[in-house]
């Protein structure tokens, strides 16, 4: 079976046109960032270098080869920048355009049949080069965010690395022929008919990307307090929820900031607000990173150390005590400092409801506000 490849540019160029359209429309939606910005203008631009090479040979040479070849270039750089940007990571302009413009100059000084192979090596180098930077960014992304679609990104963008590879050695061998459409496609069109495939999945695995990285901002949000950063209580019921049922011991803090009413009501919410956002800092600065700091509403927060025993906890209750005494020492305009009242219990995770396991370490909490506040009582007894 012959396939014509004019056929296959431009059906893959119409391809990244609704790909491109779909993406910015992902964006006008309001739910993401702007990456699917540069996603769908790096597909019209890569939809708008095919569609001029297809018609290579029925139009002038300066748009077939050196506008649609700088075209899709565009697109691959603008792709890399996207998913840079998704990434939070720095985007180089500077190197942006040293690259696109440095191609044009080798495309332009490479003209009809005889600069064919310098023009190939020079568009499969930059489609190469993007695509092993993409495979990188998309690990990255993998590793440090867990997602799932990156992973599936980087699948979809290493083979072409090794496809474009092989371009560049065929090149500098001068065996990819003299022109785009040889009479005979063979393998030539095969590849091209995969690569319009490869638009297609990459283009979705783009928009799973920006979905998932969403749906799990919007799970944290529901799972977590606006301010300070901490778990809610839905979060925490279900963080709870998640512990597996057994012998796993944890240690219970419920801590109350002492006279935050009278400090809301002097001083106004924005320095309740910040006071919050300081005690949370101090908190987290003395828990492990397997440790759970939750709000549980207004200025009471509970704390549950995994694998620790009550006196350990004692310990840990007492060094954030001190910690958030220290930081509220330097704000100098707040006159009667707030303390902490803590109190412990020892739990047992997994198969109890939150209001029940908060019950010890309640009294111990009421406990330490009746023999003065500013100190760390204990529920000795071990759990039930």
């Amino acid at each position: 079976m012959i396939l014509d490849l004019r056929t296959i540019f431009v059906t893959g160029a119409l391809t990244c046109f609704i790909i491109g359209a779909m993406q910015l429309m992902t964006f006008a939606t309001g739910r993401f960032t702007r990456s699917p910005v540069w996603w769908g203008v790096s597909s019209l631009c890569i939809g708008t270098g095919l569609l001029g090479a297809a018609f290579r040979g029925t139009i002038p040479d300066i748009v077939s080869i050196e506008f649609a070849n700088t075209a899709l270039l565009a697109g691959c750089l603008l792709l890399l920048l996207g998913i840079r940007s998704f990434a939070g990571r720095e985007l180089n302009w500077f190197g942006f355009g040293v690259v696109l413009l440095g191609s044009w100059a080798l495309l332009a000084l490479s003209p009809g049949i005889e600069g064919y192979s310098t023009r190939v090596m020079v568009v499969a180098t930059v489609m190469a080069l993007c695509d092993a930077a993409i495979v990188r960014e998309a690990v990255r992304l993998g590793r440090q965010e867990g997602l799932r679609s990156a992973w599936l990104l980087a699948i979809l963008f290493a083979p072409t690395v090794v496809i474009y590879a092989g371009r560049i050695a065929l090149a500098a061998l001068d065996r990819v022929g003299t022109t785009l459409f040889p009479e005979e496609s063979g393998a030539t069109g095969w590849l091209a008919a995969s690569g319009v495939a490869f638009i297609i999945l990459r283009g979705q695995a783009l928009l799973m990307l920006a979905a998932e990285r969403s749906n799990r901002m919007l799970a944290t949000l529901a799972r977590r307090d606006s301010l300070t950063g901490a778990m809610n209580r839905s979060g925490l019921e279900q963080w709870l929820a998640q512990q597996s049922r057994g012998e796993r011991r944890a240690a219970l803090l419920l801590v109350d900031i002492d006279h935050f009413k009278r400090l809301n009501d002097t001083l106004g919410h924005a320095a309740g607000d910040r006071i919050l956002r300081l005690f949370a800092d101090s908190v987290r600065e003395q828990l492990r990173s397997t440790d759970i700091l939750a709000r549980q509403g207004g200025d009471e927060f509970a704390i549950i150390l995994p694998d620790v025993g009550v006196r350990e906890a004692v310990r840990v209750a007492e060094r954030i005590r001190h910690a958030f005494r220290d930081k509220i020492a330097d704000l100098a305009e707040i006159r009667l400092q707030p303390t902490l009242s803590i109190g412990v219990a020892e739990i047992e995770l997994g198969g109890r409801e939150l209001d029940d396991l908060l019950v010890e370490a309640d009294e111990a909490l009421y406990r330490a506000k009746r023999l003065g506040r500013d100190r760390v009582q204990a529920q000795l007894k071990p759990a039930a």
